[in-house]
């Protein structure tokens, strides 16, 4: 039970750390102007500021779910 706990912790952490690279990756990649239509833009920039408020608000899974959707639509692997 305690390694259970010490693993959902080590994951959580994980996952907080990853969202900024996640956001930072994405901030890099708008700011080559990427060929996107209106609607592509609009949802990435939906997605990064989304993924940024979960991130703070600490629902780090659903952050980086978020940001993997904008990452997509940039061909960020």
């Amino acid at each position: 039970m305690i390694l259970g706990a010490a693993l959902t912790l080590a994951s959580a952490s994980a996952l907080a750390f990853h969202c900024p690279a996640d956001m930072r990756k994405i901030d890099a990649a708008m700011a080559k102007n990427p060929t996107l239509s209106a609607q592509q833009m609009s949802d990435v920039k939906k997605y990064r500021a989304d993924g940024e408020a979960l991130h703070k608000a600490g629902k780090h899974q659903e952050s980086v779910d978020t940001l993997s959707k904008a990452m997509k639509i940039l061909n960020i692997q």
